[in-house]
């Protein structure tokens, strides 16, 4: 038991999905998990526990923004002993190549947060995914027909962007701009777990394209999969 997770030794998986919604996690576990059992309601941030294709897969709610990932993905590596975290969540496009209802694998992941700073100063610490995910989530959507992109994505503190930076990330291919993947990344990075960030686009700032309920659930729907798929491969 931690902090934010009221869940017993043994009753959270070593693989762990990561939507920031936790109705989300309701969602997956009840869409894509056999026999799901609720291990925490603490603050309303559900976390569930199931089966995938003969493999224990918890799923877990983490709030947005990287201040409130880092709580929840701290306390599942430091006291549950998660071993592979795969953030599932939207984003928004700013590449033409990456279109509404693609799904992002984030090799890589920029950031604009203070968290950085905090942690390293004037140095500059580069947060990546874990490759034998990305290559199993990347061989996962290939085999599903899944249009996907590979590359990096910003992890920023700002939803709203008033001064507009994403056209910056996007001079330097940036493909989409989430909340969370380079906090997760430095987490993994600093206790030697996997991570990886699927990412569906559900918005695309160049166009002002946007997806429909009905688009971002089916969507939805196959990057779960895909996450799924890869993180019971490796």
């Amino acid at each position: 038991m931690s902090t934010h997770i009221n869940a017993a030794d043994g009753q959270i998986a070593d693989i762990v999905l990561l939507p920031g919604d936790p109705l989300r996690a309701k969602y997956i576990a009840e869409t894509f998990l056999e026999n799901p059992v609720c291990y925490n309601e603490v603050r309303g941030m559900f976390g569930f526990t199931g089966i995938y294709k003969g493999r224990r897969v918890s799923v877990q709610g983490t709030g947005m923004g990287q201040p409130s990932l880092s709580i929840y993905v701290t306390e599942l590596f430091r006291f549950y002993n998660v071993q592979t975290a795969i953030r599932v969540g939207t984003c928004g496009s700013i590449n033409k190549q990456a279109e509404i209802r693609d799904t992002i694998l984030a090799s890589g992941a920029c950031t604009d947060s203070g968290l950085m700073q905090q942690r390293f100063g004037n140095m500059n610490f580069a947060p990546i995914a874990n490759f034998e995910l990305l290559e199993a989530a990347h061989l996962a959507a290939k085999a599903a027909g899944i249009k996907h992109h590979i590359g990096n994505v910003v992890s920023s503190d700002l939803f709203y962007d008033d001064k507009e930076n994403w056209k910056l990330w996007a001079s330097y291919g940036v493909l989409g701009v989430e909340m969370e993947a380079a906090e997760l990344y430095t987490l993994a990075a600093k206790y030697e777990r996997k991570a990886l960030a699927i990412l569906t686009v559900s918005d695309h700032i160049l166009t002002g394209e946007q997806t429909s309920a009905l688009d971002r659930q089916t969507t939805f729907s196959n990057m779960i999969q895909v996450a799924l798929d890869a993180a019971i491969s490796v």
